[in-house]
């Protein structure tokens, strides 16, 4: 464990948490009539298998993994919404929870109702909820719909609502859960804001998010979770390549399947050569599955040849997930010499970049073409290795070019005024 228990904000100490889950429902009133004596029978599902961790106060923490690895339950075992099985939860301070849509709502009642009942329920008296209820829906911009039975808002609305209602509570603690995905840009962007300044204050804020710039941006620490196991603890963005590579696997080449006519489908080309194998390494020159935002790459292929041939060229080219080409390389853009070939013998070839493009999985299809005008291709490999750009940051671009950004104050001289 990172902290002194002593002072820790929340102790997490060998928490356990399981639920039976019915392996035949019974739905009707009828269906339990006619079987009185059936039994159901349970499955045990462990969502969460003794986890332990410390939250300093004023830290700032991301909890990170795949759906149904258990950091929502232990979220919920945190705010006293779960009991645990075994072991116990230690919390020093206030603490406020934004974990589910609607959670602590009362459908039937409208905004003002909700607000002044949830900011009660969460610590402050009657009087302060009462007057800090105008900054609470002005920061949730829904003034013209307070008097709306919240039964009838979206969940963008609601999002909204609870998330005013969490930070106008002064909590010493926020359980913040990935609700806020719901929320729309503008919205999100407020929110990120109020993170900032809850990190100014000190605040101690347990974050459960899917957003590896948003644990990278604002995290002091991350842990990973998988399948109710905490498997990895740290710095922020090591945690979030771990991450990653969780949700995107180790990348293997894509094995083309043979057509009716004994061809590879997914390959062309009069033959001459043929590409063995294809890779990619890291800066280091070591292969890799998984290749860092802004550090140097290479893509290799291995080519043999079975027929003399001078100056093959060598070419490749990246797709995105969305088959947008997004990078080609050829030795021919470069006129370059390749050399002469004879029967029998192997070249590598190599490009090497400065890998910009965004986080995601890429296709990459290497090919080898006889040299000339009206270059004929002896092979072709459709997508024939993928690899995963990891990166912690993603604007939404295909790339992620290194830039510098500057504002630089300009003098404007007043108008003068007219004389009538």
């Amino acid at each position: 464990m990172s902290t002194n228990r002593a002072v820790a904000a929340v102790a997490v100490d060998n928490v356990s948490k399981s639920f039976r889950v019915p392996a035949e429902r019974v739905h009707t009133l009828k269906e339990t009539a006619l079987h009185p004596l059936r039994r159901t029978t349970y499955e045990e599902f462990v969502a969460l298998k003794g986890i332990s961790f410390d939250v300093a106060h004023g830290e700032f923490l991301g909890i990170v993994g795949r759906n149904g690895s258990g950091k929502s339950t232990l979220l919920k075992c945190m705010a006293g919404i779960y009991r645990v099985d075994t072991g116990g939860i230690y919390v020093d301070g206030r603490l406020s929870a934004f974990i589910e849509l609607g959670v602590g709502f009362n459908p039937d009642l409208p905004a003002r109702d909700n607000v002044l009942i949830n900011g009660t329920m969460l610590g402050l008296s009657p009087r302060e909820a009462r007057r800090r209820y105008d900054s609470v829906i002005d920061f949730a911009e829904l003034r013209e719909f307070e008097q709306l039975k919240i039964k009838n808002y979206s969940s963008g609305m609601l999002v909204r609502l609870a998330f005013a209602v969490m930070i106008h509570v002064d909590a010493e603690i926020l359980l913040v859960d990935e609700v806020l995905a719901v929320g729309d840009a503008a919205f999100q962007q407020k929110c990120f804001d109020e993170f900032y300044r809850l990190k100014d204050e000190n605040r101690t804020v347990i974050l459960v998010t899917h957003d590896m710039g948003a644990v990278e941006r604002f995290c002091d620490r991350a842990v990973l979770f998988d399948h109710g196991d905490m498997v990895s603890e740290g710095d922020p963005h090591r945690v979030g390549v771990e991450y990653l590579e969780l949700n995107f696997g180790k990348p293997k080449p894509i094995v083309a399947a043979e057509g009716a006519d004994g061809i590879d489908a997914d390959r062309s080309g009069v033959g001459g050569a043929e590409i063995v194998e294809a890779w990619f390494e890291d800066q280091h020159g070591a292969r890799a599955s998984m290749l860092e935002l802004e550090h140097g790459c290479r893509f290799a292929a291995r080519v043999r040849f079975s027929e003399a041939i001078d100056h093959p060229v060598f070419g490749v080219t990246l797709e995105n997930a969305a088959h947008d080409n997004v990078f080609s390389a050829s030795t021919q853009w470069q006129e370059a010499e390749t050399g002469h070939f004879a029967a029998g013998e192997e070249a590598i070839f190599r490009v090497q970049f400065i890998n910009v493009l965004a986080p995601g999985r890429y296709d990459a299809t290497p090919v080898v073409s006889q040299r000339g005008s009206g270059t004929a291709v002896m092979d072709r490999r459709e997508r024939f290795i993928s690899t995963v750009v990891s990166g912690t940051h993603a604007s939404g671009a295909l790339l992620e070019l290194p830039y510098a950004a500057g504002v630089e104050r300009t003098t404007v001289q007043p108008t003068a005024e007219i004389e009538s």
